[in-house]
């Protein structure tokens, strides 16, 4: 009895600390619940997006799974097109694309 009580309450701290966990990172996420995040990473993610699309000003940093990228940060570029920019667990461009709301998903360009 003692072992079915000791379970039972470690899965309900287990749920509860998931919970709490989950509800973290939902006010923090994308439209498609990727994670949003800060700090020197997100801040080489962005020097390389920024790289890349010749400048403008990066809207946010998430974490992402999207065509094998670890970073996606969002750029609205000097002309006012707004990307993603997918980068690799080295900063490397895996793919930019488009941003817009139409479902067109850019020029794909590949690092």
């Amino acid at each position: 009895m003692k072992k079915n009580r000791l379970i039972v309450g470690t899965a309900t701290a287990l749920l509860v600390l998931g919970g709490s966990t989950g509800i973290a990172f939902a006010g923090g996420g994308g439209d498609d619940g990727d994670q949003t995040v800060t700090g020197a990473n997100a801040d080489k993610a962005t020097a390389a997006a920024l790289d890349v699309t010749g400048g403008g000003r990066a809207n946010s940093v998430e974490r992402d799974s999207e065509n094998g990228a670890t970073w996606e940060v969002e750029v609205t570029k000097a002309d006012g097109a707004t990307v993603d920019v997918r980068l690799d667990e080295n900063y490397k461009v895996v793919v930019i694309e488009s941003d817009s709301e139409s479902g067109d998903h850019g020029d794909g360009v590949a690092g």
